[in-house]
């Protein structure tokens, strides 16, 4: 029987939500403060998987200038009804302290590779926004609640309001069908109807190492719901010795032939706790019991690596080359930007041809408007490789090859200038936002010549290389530690996983450019 392999989606692909439409299979999963707003996933056998389109493409559907770490868009809910698809997403403009403003919007479309329409304002109760199409016509939206008053549960459980298509809006009373269980943090509420029964699954215990996925089921959508007797369905935790950790946020889908999925959430250790190529998705096979209560298939609640594949026929996609040259007119789908979209005022793919030219703009700090071009880490070990021509006129302006998880945490192989030196070379990292440039001491370089860079990851390490294009590849200092770059590392909560590319800096304000011939994502063993 042919076997699915965990995660699915590896690297920085958290909080999934599964649909299928006719044959097609569709995921979308939280890009937060990343750019373009929500990838869709598209398979056909739920095996092979490729990325397909992108929903929220303007600034006028997402406007994540100012938007704080790990903010940005949340938990995105996919849905289809009646030729429609619909994108349900959260904005997570603050989540520090006792307040989180969450704005919560909807956007549609006809077809699945858009376009999508201009926002629809719903709420900013709580975030997790799910939109649930019942059989009656009518249409509700769950969120989680939050609760920012002293001394109370501040995820205050989930709550039911109908959306009306007529009005865009919600509309009459907004009811709390669910409190949550024991395992607290009550939140990624999704709505579900089988047999008679309304299934509620809600994820808990918080997104790290105690999460789970809970399922209640009731007669009436607005309840009251009673919890699985298999409580919870799915968890990793207590069993480190398993692969998958952090299981949990599930969303369910129903193949032609009646079988049942689930995708979810799972880290995966890179060294000790740190899980640094982010959080990614998994897929479970599930069942359904005489009494109509869902379970992991063959008992257990814990995830499994490995799964049994649906009856479907096979559906390969082509791989994604390891080079690109830049030679298309628009960058490819695993490529992000960092809260603002690729505009001509800062990036470009045709004032030289065969480059990437990224202008300098805001600094590594900056939650406004940084010059990055990245894509995700996807792999444990792996290698990173560009062609960089810069030519820093002062110390202000800088470019080359970084690691980035976010404001406070990088580590970066830099070109830039010095007064003695001239055009050079270095590493400068942040470490929960302590900044360091005397990692190794700066590397004169020559004018007016392109250099090759290289960043070589094992695990938790990276090592960087340099090297003029007709020469041998030197090392740049020695092998840095990168576990800062995961959710884990700090003293603060964060969601966002290691994203490898290129960026430039210029804090003159005059936006000098680097040019990069192409980039190099190779996995290695």
């Amino acid at each position: 029987m042919m076997k699915i392999t965990n995660p699915i989606l590896p690297g920085f692909h958290p909080d999934p939500s599964i649909i299928r439409v006719d044959d097609d299979y569709y995921i979308a999963t939280s890009t937060f403060e990343w750019f373009p707003g929500v990838i869709i996933y598209h398979s056909r056998d739920l095996v092979n998987y490729r990325p397909l389109t992108t929903v929220l493409r303007s600034a006028s559907q997402l406007n994540m200038v100012g938007d704080l770490d790990s903010g940005g868009v949340w938990a995105p809910c996919l849905s289809h009804s009646n030729g429609i698809y619909y994108l349900i997403y959260t904005d997570v403009v603050s989540r520090m302290g006792a307040f989180k403003d969450t704005h919560n919007y909807m956007v549609t479309a006809t077809d699945i590779m858009g376009p999508w329409s201009e926002p629809i304002y719903l709420n900013s109760s709580g975030f997790d926004p799910s939109l649930f199409h019942d059989d009656d016509g009518k249409k509700w939206l769950v969120n989680m609640l939050w609760d920012h008053r002293k001394g109370t549960n501040s995820f205050a459980g989930i709550v039911l309001q109908q959306y009306c298509t007529e009005q865009q809006q919600l509309i009459g009373e907004r009811k709390l069908i669910f409190k949550g269980t024991e395992l607290r943090l009550t939140e990624a509420p999704h709505l579900y109807k089988r047999n008679g029964y309304y299934y509620l699954i809600t994820a808990e215990g918080g997104t790290q190492y105690e999460h789970a996925v809970t399922l209640a089921r009731a007669e009436h959508i607005d309840g009251p719901y009673i919890i699985s007797p298999n409580h919870p369905i799915l968890t990793s935790k207590h069993k480190p010795e398993i692969a998958l950790q952090k299981a949990g946020h599930g969303s369910l889908v129903e193949t032609q032939h009646g079988e049942w999925y689930m995708v979810h959430l799972v880290g995966r250790p890179t060294v000790d706790k740190y899980c640094t190529l982010g959080r990614e998705t998994a897929i479970q096979r599930m069942s359904w019991t005489e009494d109509n209560w869902l379970e992991v298939e063959g008992g257990g609640n814990e995830p499994k690596a490995e799964v049994a594949a649906p009856n479907l026929p096979l559906h390969s996609f082509p791989v994604m080359p390891e080079l690109d040259h830049f030679d298309e007119q628009e960058l490819g789908l695993q490529w992000c930007s960092l809260r603002i979209p690729t505009e001509s005022t800062w990036v470009s793919l045709s004032e030289r041809r065969g480059y990437l030219r990224i202008k300098g703009q805001e600094s590594m700090s900056s939650v406004h408007r940084q010059s990055i071009i990245a894509r995700r880490q996807q792999a444990f070990n792996c290698e990173i490789e560009t062609m960089i021509q810069f030519e820093p006129e002062h110390f202000q302006q800088m470019a080359g090859l970084i690691l980035y998880y976010n404001t406070s945490d990088y580590v970066y192989l830099r070109m830039t200038y010095h007064e003695q030196l001239g055009k050079c070379l270095g590493i400068v990292q942040s470490v929960e936002g302590v900044y360091d440039e005397c990692l190794t001491s700066d590397i004169p370089l020559q004018a007016n010549t392109e250099y090759r860079l290289k960043a070589v990851i094992r695990r938790g390490m990276v090592q960087f290389y340099y090297a003029a294009l007709d020469k041998e590849w030197q090392p740049v200092g020695e092998a840095i530690s990168i576990v800062h770059l995961s959710d884990e590392f700090g003293s603060y909560i964060r969601f966002t996983g290691t994203f490898l590319g290129m960026c430039a800096q210029d804090l003159s304000g005059m936006r000098k450019h680097a040019d990069f011939d192409y980039f190099i994502y190779k996995e290695l063993s």
